[in-house]
């Protein structure tokens, strides 16, 4: 079996072949926050579908070297540093660090490599002289160097390469200096703007003045400083696609010269847009969640990160408070079935029961088509509870699809449940209540069984003694 992964470069799913001569190292760069805010559940969306990738290309036995890059200065950020009298490096080392605590929250591998925009203005000064010396960008009378649309085009460059773009409909030659511009508008965009008043002490010197990086030129210098002028895979969410990718690609293979059949990145990668509750995220809407938000609501990071997974990372995904209860309800069920196992396989240690990891292994080949992949795990656990109460699995078998689970989880990053989700008082409750049935105490008994389940929990007895589960 090969992986197959849909590429936005070519709109088609393609087998997944390396740059590296020997098929095995895999470069790996995805945009990574920006740090003007706490980052929302849609951002969200786009890390853990980076984190599914890297894991099962992992599991498939490649060299992942994965960079995600920290935005910590562009116009937001800059604004805000304004407004709030503090330092760049402080106001950005805040919501760094709480990116950080929620992206392990959510139990994503940290990158290998974490660069931030500001301690890469060297490589940026370099890609925008090579510009320069190509023809391909210009100073302008603002002092700002800009990056050519139609002298890139000119040098038979194509820019337009992740995206369709009709140049007679839309509005071509004009100029922003804006890290974003609009989405109808193919425009002369800043590779470096001019310090102006309102940038305060947020500048460095450069040969055109002192200024800063515009957003565009900073992936590029940080992707090809880390993983060379070629690479594998750039991930990133659809909105990204255009102008920030293009703009990407056109900076890159303007600057660098590729030998015919080379290119900045060889297969990219965009996940769908999130809504909440079948609309747009909107803070005006009241459906704009962060995720502490989630998790100040009594949902777990786990949870969260089952929900994300349930969708193909290409489908449009509508994002629920009923779909969080749905992911604790599955979680549990989930969750009972692999403490049976561990309760009869002991410490048994065996090689994976194979059937699980096929399924999985041939759904996940199908460009991360997790909707397979998680109806090969539920038919798993429908069989295997069916076993269990049956008394058909043998000490080994149970540690061999315990084994199973354990690779297909290497993947979906959910690990086990902890025991502190239990709440203390569901957990005084359980004493409770075993102390009344050691007294032949029954109505009091029953009593707490029914404040425990209107509290959602559900109590089984069981040799080993009593056992809780969400209902």
């Amino acid at each position: 079996m090969a992986l197959h992964l849909f590429n936005t470069l070519t709109r088609a799913v393609e087998n997944f072949v390396p740059l590296d001569s020997a098929g095995r190292r895999v470069g790996m760069y995805c945009c990574g926050p920006t740090v003007h805010d706490f980052a929302h559940i849609g951002n969200f969306r786009t890390f853990v579908f980076t984190d599914l990738l890297r894991r099962y290309l992992e599991f498939r036995g490649f060299d992942v070297k994965h960079v995600m890059n920290i935005t910590d200065v562009e116009d937001k950020i800059i604004k805000r540093v304004q407004q709030r009298k503090t330092t760049l490096r402080e106001f950005t080392g805040k919501y760094e660090a709480e990116f950080l605590a929620d992206f392990d929250a959510l139990q994503c591998r940290r990158p290998h490599v974490l660069p931030r925009a500001t301690e890469h203005i060297p490589e940026i000064l370099a890609l925008i002289e090579k510009l320069i010396a190509r023809g391909i960008a210009y100073q302008a009378a603002d002092g700002s160097v800009y990056f050519s649309i139609e002298k890139y085009r000119g040098c038979g460059c194509c820019y337009g390469q992740l995206v369709n773009l009709n140049f007679d409909a839309m509005r071509v030659g004009e100029r922003v200096a804006s890290d974003e511009y609009e989405k109808e508008a193919v425009a002369d965009f800043a590779l470096w703007k001019r310090r102006v008043p309102e940038d305060g002490e947020t500048f460095w010197p450069s040969p055109w003045g002192e200024g800063r990086p515009g957003w565009h030129i900073e992936c590029s210098a940080m992707s090809t400083k880390h993983l060379g002028e070629s690479f594998d895979l750039h991930l990133g969410g659809e909105d990204l696609m255009f102008p920030h990718h293009e703009d990407e690609i056109a900076q890159s293979e303007g600057a660098l010269h590729y030998p015919p059949g080379r290119r900045f990145v060889k297969h990219w990668m965009h996940g769908s847009h999130l809504l909440v509750e079948g609309k747009k995220m909107s803070k005006s809407l009241g459906n704009y969640f962060t995720l502490r938000d989630l998790l100040a609501k009594g949902y777990r990071g786990r949870e969260i990160r089952y929900l994300l997974l349930t969708a193909h990372y290409r489908a449009q995904f509508n994002f629920t408070l009923d779909g969080l209860a749905g992911a604790r309800a599955s979680l549990a069920r989930l969750d009972e079935c692999l403490g049976k196992l561990r309760e009869l396989a002991g410490a048994a240690s065996v090689p994976p029961e194979q059937a699980l990891l096929m399924a999985f292994t041939k759904a996940m080949d199908d460009d991360l088509n997790v909707s397979a992949a998680w109806a090969a795990v539920f038919d798993w656990v429908t069989e295997t509870n069916r076993k269990l109460a049956a008394n058909q699995l043998t000490k080994p078998q149970a540690a061999a699809a315990l084994e199973a689970w354990n690779r297909v989880d290497e993947v979906f990053g959910l690990g086990t449940a902890r025991s502190d989700e239990v709440p203390a008082e569901v957990l005084t409750l359980v004493e409770q209540r075993q102390a009344a049935r050691q007294a032949k105490d029954f109505k009091r008994s029953d009593q707490v069984r029914d404040e425990l389940k209107s509290l959602g929990w559900a109590v089984e007895d069981t040799p080993k003694g009593p056992r809780v589960k969400r209902i």
